[in-house]
């Protein structure tokens, strides 16, 4: 009878071991797989992250079309003026200078044109805006009227040389300020690249005109 008792007990005993032991394998999976979609769901929005970075930086705000739409027809006016230098200038510094400023504006009129026309964006017409600022505000930031290029047109040696660098670093301050505005307000991450490089590049020629200036 005793040993009748002793197994009945030990078999209740195995029996109750395996149902705990079901219980948690089942709690053990459920876990897993609760983790797992959570390590998904990390994924998931990683993933939409990293999507959306090229898209961030191809937006754009109002201050990049104001950027744009200015440093067009600033640029415009600096390649006409670098233009005058080929067979006006006296100073062979002078003329390459005027030759380096060409064709570092040049293509940047195209992006900037670019950019303006994927944003539905108008591009600024060439011809009179050319010699005024963007919205008619003539002789802002730099830009030359149309009196002061005629006068540019119309010199020649040493007094262009002078008369060209003294407008050129007038223009390139108000590019520079213009670039600086981009820099602060900006949304385009290549529009604000591009500011960084007027920043750095301009500067540097002013300093230069400054020094041929001196030597004069």
């Amino acid at each position: 009878m005793n040993r009748t008792r002793s197994l009945a007990r030990r078999t209740a005993v195995v029996a109750a071991s395996g149902a705990a032991a079901l219980v948690l394998a089942a709690c053990g999976g459920s876990g897993d797989d609760t983790g797992s979609a959570g390590h998904g769901g990390h994924q998931a929005t990683d993933s939409a992250s990293a999507a959306s970075a090229p898209a961030s930086q191809g937006r754009h705000n109002t201050a990049d079309v104001t950027f744009a739409q200015g440093m067009i027809p600033h640029h415009r006016q600096a390649v006409e003026m670098a233009d005058l230098a080929s067979d006006r200038a006296q100073s062979a510094e002078v003329k390459k200078l005027a030759a380096d400023i060409k064709k570092a504006q040049a293509p940047e009129i195209e992006k900037l044109s670019g950019w303006l026309t994927s944003w539905g964006e108008t591009v600024p017409a060439e011809g009179a805006m050319d010699h005024s600022m963007h919205g008619g505000m003539e002789g802002m930031e730099g830009m030359m009227s149309a009196e002061e290029m005629t006068a540019l047109g119309n010199a020649s040696g040493k007094a262009f040389d002078t008369a060209f660098m003294e407008m050129m670093i007038k223009h390139h301050e108000g590019a520079v300020e213009m670039a600086k505005t981009e820099q602060a307000d900006g949304a385009h991450t290549p529009a604000r690249k591009m500011a960084e490089d007027i920043i750095a590049s301009q500067s540097a020629e002013i300093e230069q005109m400054k020094k041929l200036l001196g030597k004069n």
